[in-house]
């Protein structure tokens, strides 16, 4: 393969790091005489999660940062647009890649269809079938325009087929994020940080909760109030997000509750790994307890993962903070029979390298 092949890498928030790490890494190491481009767009700025995740993943230093920050959807997706587009004008990859569904998703997505640049779509294919939430406009524009989209299970690959998406185009690869976890196992494991917090195995709830139909709506006064009587049968542990922190306290006192500072990705993947159960809003957190066996509870309407709920650990609660008690009840029944779904063993990033290097031959 000639060595002025440039492939360039479009990163922005937590779970695209997660997911491109495996990737950056395996096709660097099939592909070395490659240019290897990865560009932080800084959806997420604060190092607790950004750089953190970087630093942990082992992900190369971006060699260029756009450092487009918060703000509305049309202003960080308009920002990523305009920078992004001057960075690949200039240097003309061979492909790009994005990953998941944020905004940093959908505007490098457009800006590489309207420069004519081919690009992958990595965790390809997942719908909620709910247009009101950005994610989901996000997820569907990256496919509709993709070369390549990368599938991490027999559902997306389904939904894609409903929407005239399949042939060659599409590819069942498995999970980008389990190949991460499977590699970072030996490392969570070891911290311990559940007994550094004086917190028993199996004998804790682990929260983490972030989407704007939960923190930004008088549903959080609800969730706190429930997550405070939880706390007196169970410990709850609660590492808050920064953008919600404020909210809680204006919101009054949940004494019971342990909230902690965001913490790194090993140090959550030890919490959760070791936790009795885990209450969520987070796709990718219902994967990774799907993968590490420990039962999971979305408080969401419904989950873009069903494989999650059909094969996994996942229940969907709804968007209704009065079934948050039952956790409890649920944890001290006979444990539900699950199972990994297929391709989800840690080889998805080879997967997605077999495809690259054939089509750049």
């Amino acid at each position: 393969m000639n060595g002025d092949r440039r492939l360039l890498y479009v990163v922005g928030a937590r779970p695209n790091f997660v997911k491109m790490a495996p990737v950056v890494a395996e096709l660097q190491r099939r592909l070395p005489d490659a240019e290897h481009v990865v560009v932080h767009t800084g959806q997420h700025y604060a190092a607790e999660l950004s750089e953190v995740f970087i630093d942990q993943l082992g992900l190369p230093e971006p060699a260029h940062r756009l450092e487009v920050g918060s703000g509305t959807h049309a202003e960080q997706t308009g920002r990523v647009m305009e920078r992004l587009e001057r960075l690949v004008t200039a240097a003309r990859p061979d492909l790009g890649f994005v990953a998941g569904d944020v905004n940093s998703t959908l505007a490098s997505a457009l800006v590489f269809v309207k420069l004519g640049v081919p690009y992958a779509h990595v965790e390809s294919g997942l719908r909620s079938f709910d247009r009101s939430m950005p994610e989901e406009v996000n997820r569907i524009v990256a496919d509709e325009f993709a070369d390549h989209l990368f599938a991490h299970s027999e559902d997306a690959v389904e939904n894609l087929r409903r929407e005239g998406i399949e042939g060659e185009r599409v590819h069942l690869v498995g999970n980008t994020m389990i190949d991460t976890l499977c590699r970072l196992e030996p490392r969570f494991r070891e911290l311990g940080l559940a007994g550094e917090l004086g917190l028993e195995p199996g004998r804790f709830v682990l929260v983490t909760l972030h989407r704007p139909a939960l923190v930004d709506t008088p549903l959080l006064e609800d969730v706190l109030g429930q997550l405070e009587a939880l706390a007196k049968r169970i410990p709850v542990v609660f590492p808050v997000h920064p953008r919600t922190r404020a909210r809680i306290a204006d919101l009054g006192r949940y004494p019971d509750v342990r909230f902690l500072d965001p913490v790194g990705y090993l140090e959550f993947l030890s919490l959760e790994a070791d936790a009795g159960g885990v209450l969520t809003d987070s796709g990718g957190v219902q994967e990774e307890t799907t993968f590490l066996g420990v039962p999971c509870f979305t408080l969401r309407p419904g989950t873009e993962r069903p494989v999650t709920t059909r094969l996994g650990t996942n229940v969907v609660l709804g968007l209704d903070p009065s079934r948050i008690p039952a956790i409890v009840d649920a944890l001290a029944a006979e444990p539900r029979t699950h199972t990994v779904p297929p391709l989800w063993d840690g080889r998805a990033s080879e997967r997605i390298a077999d495809v690259v290097v054939e089509r750049l031959s």
